[in-house]
């Protein structure tokens, strides 16, 4: 009865994950209408880390700030470098560049990038089955960039497709990263969202941008964002997972949230969303999908 009952509470925690994760593309979308990119993301990294540190440091195994090492900080410096910092500014941009429903299906294709790049990265074979998975999901790509009409690349701006694309590989390499990183999960995080805000702040201080705290809108969107995107949900998906029998169980329902930010995207941001945007987020999903089902075949 009690596997069960935890079962129940992982199946709950990771749906309130996805839920909070499908508002994403929305939230970012919103609040870029009252912010610059760069300095959403500045706030929302220091957001992020401040709550990241309470949820650290009431925990069970709370950061030892006198234990942190050299090599914590060495590894934390360069993590924090791909994520939060180049994945962010190039999805912040991305999306200031796109409809929502394109830069974030677009994102979605990291699970397949984390393939390609583990050929090379972790020295991992792949098959016939696992090419073919990775053309159909690029086949969803294309769809999308073109708005159904395979002949043409006009129909988005042609910068955001590639940032879109490209913050997925920032995102897989730091997932390889992770990896091999085996720190306790918040206070790692932590760090590496400090040296995110570092690496932020140097950013704009060099380019000579003007940086001025958030107010109204843009402020609540870089708190909403540092909380639900980049700590909080996180650690409601680390539970969802530790309480479940088989991790399998509440993983597959990540991929929910493509489709449920589609819903989120056309009654908050007010896009119209294309069918274009449905069959080729169906093409990636399927393709990811048909990548699991070989990795657990092998």
């Amino acid at each position: 009865m009690n596997k069960l009952t935890n079962q129940n509470k992982a199946y709950l925690l990771a749906l309130s994950a996805v839920v909070f994760w499908s508002t994403m593309s929305s939230a970012f979308k919103i609040s870029l209408r009252y912010i610059a990119f760069d300095q959403l993301l500045l706030w929302s990294a220091m957001f992020g880390a401040i709550i990241l540190l309470i949820i650290n440091q009431l925990s069970n195994t709370p950061l030892n700030f006198k234990l942190i090492s050299f090599r914590d900080i060495g590894a934390s410096a360069i993590m924090g470098f791909f994520n939060p910092f180049l994945y962010y500014l190039v999805l912040f941009k991305a999306y200031d560049l796109l409809e929502a429903q394109i830069a974030g299906t677009l994102n979605y294709t990291w699970p397949i990038v984390l393939v390609i790049m583990s050929i090379f990265f972790l020295k991992q074979k792949i098959s016939f089955w696992s090419i073919i998975a990775i053309f159909i999901s690029f086949f969803g790509i294309v769809i999308i960039s073109t708005h159904g009409s395979l002949t043409s690349l006009g129909g988005s701006d042609h910068i955001g497709i590639i940032l879109a694309v490209g913050s997925a590989f920032f995102w897989a390499y730091y997932w390889i990263l992770n990896l091999k990183d085996s720190r306790e999960e918040t206070g790692k995080i932590f760090l590496n969202l400090v040296f995110g805000f570092v690496y932020i702040l140097i950013y704009l201080l060099i380019s000579s941008k003007p940086i001025s705290f958030p107010t109204g809108y843009a402020l609540i969107g870089t708190i909403y964002i540092g909380i639900f995107e980049m700590s909080l949900t996180f650690v409601i998906w680390l539970l969802a997972l530790k309480n479940s029998i088989n991790t399998a169980k509440v993983s597959n329902l990540i991929y929910l949230s493509p489709f449920i930010a589609l819903f989120f995207i056309r009654f908050t941001v007010g896009e119209n969303i294309h069918l274009s945007t449905f069959i080729g987020l169906i093409f990636i999903v399927s393709g990811i999908l048909l990548q699991q089902f070989l990795k657990k075949r092998g």
